[in-house]
């Protein structure tokens, strides 16, 4: 039925946006910082299964073939770094000091370091994490629309890689002068445009089921750009707890394992 389908990407964008905010803020404010670098161990593992064991075998069970995914799946991963090169799609912090602060344990040293950002500097962070929100919302639109259950294996792993996202906005706010609650505000507000791409993303592809796949394919190479390209290279600079990491990165592929043969 359209009603509970449509209500579930719209709890599910909320949950995405929202909840991912939250986590962060638990994390920044008062959780031990070690646990930000473990929520990338456990999101890398998630976004890699994700993405190569829900997502690209939907796409070509849904009629695309491989000759049309994997070009499309290139495609994808170059577009995302293109716009994150040009600043209009924001994940990774790149570069020196400001991808620094993501780490566990790094977000205090680096307070004072960043006191030379300029308002517009703060604002472009919000508008980048917004629109990448409302990406995120059009992928979870296309995800329930293809199956529930893939919808929610989507969402899970939407929140999981934007925990240490959204921490990282809130160091770079906070070292900018911003107060606590005004930064979790405006966070959380950004998070709500997860909820305007996936009202758009249904309305749109509720008469375009053709396009599902499709969607899916990008949302497969976004996953697996941010996984690779982002969280991964944060992983080989992890020094310590090791184990702890590996054993979290395959908890995240052992669930979407155990997932995918539950919904078989």
């Amino acid at each position: 039925m359209d009603t509970p389908l449509i209500l579930q990407i719209a709890l599910g964008c909320l949950l995405g946006g929202l909840l991912s905010a939250a986590a962060a803020g638990l994390v920044m404010f008062g959780l031990p910082k070690k646990w930000l670098g473990f929520t990338v161990s456990f999101s890398t593992g998630l976004l890699l299964a994700t993405a190569t064991l829900h997502l690209l075998p939907e796409a070509l069970e849904s009629g695309l073939t491989p000759h049309e995914v994997f070009p499309l799946l290139l495609a994808g991963i170059l577009g995302f770094f293109a716009l994150e090169k040009f600043a209009l799609w924001r994940h990774a912090h790149g570069g020196g000091e400001s991808d620094a602060h993501v780490h566990a344990g790094d977000c205090e040293d680096h307070t004072h370091s960043h006191h030379h950002l300029h308002g517009g500097e703060t604002v472009s962070i919000l508008v980048g994490d917004a629109f990448h929100n409302f990406t995120d919302g059009l992928l979870i639109a296309a995800a329930f629309l293809a199956d529930p259950t893939l919808g929610w294996a989507t969402t899970l792993a939407i929140i999981a890689h934007e925990v240490p996202q959204e921490a990282g906005d809130f160091a770079i706010l906070l070292a900018a002068g911003w107060q606590r609650g005004r930064a979790l505000f405006w966070n959380g507000v950004s998070s709500l445009t997860a909820l305007a791409g996936g009202i758009v993303g249904y309305l749109a592809l509720e008469r375009a089921l053709d396009w599902v796949p499709h969607i899916l394919t990008i949302a497969a190479a976004s996953f697996l750009y941010i996984a690779v390209a982002d969280l991964m290279p944060r992983l080989k600079r992890e020094q310590q707890a090791i184990g702890w990491h590996g054993l979290l990165l395959a908890a995240g592929i052992a669930l979407v394992v155990f997932g995918s043969a539950h919904s078989h």
